[in-house]
């Protein structure tokens, strides 16, 4: 009897049972020569049945997903192994979600069930606050006994994609910033003594700004290795907001555009460590900002929900359905290609550290709304 077809938005959701997992799993477990040379090779290899299913997987994935052995593993799909967030969504699993038509890995096992090899990128963001994955995936089609079969080879580029997101980034914002100092610096030597005091405060400013993105920099790579550690202080949420206003009102970012407060917002006393939550919340506004039109308004504000405050950032723009599913993945941007840290590191200060959850709304009726809500009063990180 056939099986009923489960919903998907995706790749099929349809599977073989664990019986005929293990049945295909036996045509490659006694290839010694594979064993040799996968456990030499790649990070992690996979082999996949036609309906996305291992049926081989060497040992490092199963170092690397905390099981003993990689046998456990048989009749999973390669998210449903690795932890991805989406996988657990939908009755089909990994592959049959909206989130899954970005997913670079299975869209390159879809391509090679077509008969062609293809090399993807795939950011995986994974349950239980493990740290996201960045990842390159080689997926080849294999014919054995008259089945067709995925070879899947995957290795990490966590490190790569740090480092291009160091220089593209870090070093690309720095570096405007320096240059900017340094034309200022220029114009206090040659202006007059009446008009220097002026350049003395952007010259202040310039300088404020390279220290904070070292800083930032520096936090998000204590963050993302657990070694950041918070100090929650007492706050009026008020005084957040209007420091963060007052400070992207004259930021480069927010030239020809108006920052307000909204008049309702709730002022409350709450606890948490208000750098991070600055950043939080100034990540959010610099992304509106960046996202609105000239002489267009974005707003921020505050509300309570019980033992529970939310801030959040408002303006008119929408976002497109690709760059929904994508918009907390490390290094995705709507900008340019790995120019995107802003809404990755709102999202791993604001859950791991903050303790709070991160959210966005968007549509065409509505524009694009970011939220944090947090605990009034926050649990200091161990």
């Amino acid at each position: 009897m056939d099986q009923p077809k489960l919903p998907t938005a995706f790749a099929p959701a349809e599977r073989y049972s664990i019986e005929e997992v293990i049945t295909q799993a036996d045509r490659f477990s006694n290839e010694q020569i594979m064993h040799t040379l996968v456990a030499s090779i790649f990070d992690i290899f996979l082999i996949l049945n036609s309906k996305r299913q291992i049926v081989f997987a060497n040992d490092r994935l199963a170092a690397m997903v905390g099981v003993d052995d990689a046998t456990s593993l048989l009749g999973l799909r390669p998210g449903e192994a690795l932890g991805c967030s989406h996988a657990t969504e939908t009755e089909g699993g990994c592959g049959t979600t909206e989130f899954c038509r970005e997913c670079g890995a299975v869209r390159a096992i879809l391509e090679s069930q077509r008969g062609n090899v293809s090399i993807q990128e795939c950011r995986i963001s994974r349950n239980d606050g493990k740290e996201s994955l960045d990842l390159r995936v080689w997926a080849t089609p294999l014919q054995k006994n008259g089945e067709m079969y995925t070879v899947i080879a995957i290795m990490d580029i966590a490190d790569e994609k740090r480092r291009r997101a160091l220089e593209r980034i870090f070093f690309h914002d720095v570096l405007n910033i320096a240059g900017g100092l340094y034309g200022y610096a220029q114009l206090l030597l040659k202006s007059p003594e009446t008009e220097r005091d002026e350049y003395k405060a952007t010259l202040l400013q310039l300088t404020r700004q390279i220290l904070e993105e070292i800083a930032a920099q520096r936090d998000l790579t204590a963050a993302e290795s657990n070694d950041l550690v918070t100090h929650p202080y007492i706050l009026s949420s008020h005084s957040v907001l209007k420091e963060i206003a007052e400070k992207y009102a004259n930021h480069p970012v927010g030239t020809g555009r108006t920052v307000v407060i909204d008049p309702e917002s709730k002022d409350a006393a709450i606890q948490a460590d208000p750098k991070l939550l600055r950043r939080v919340i100034g990540n959010m506004l610099k992304n509106a900002l960046e996202a609105s039109s000239k002489r267009e308004i974005v707003t921020l504000g505050s509300s309570l929900d019980g033992d529970t405050i939310i801030f959040w950032v408002h303006n008119n723009g929408c976002m497109t359905e690709s760059v929904k599913r994508q918009i907390f993945q490390r290094s995705f941007s709507t900008k340019s290609s790995d120019r995107g840290l802003g809404t990755y590191s709102m999202k791993l200060l604001g859950e791991r550290y903050l303790k709070g959850t991160v959210a966005f709304t968007s549509s065409v009726e509505t524009g694009t709304t970011f939220s944090i809500r947090l605990p009034m009063k926050m649990q200091t990180s161990s």
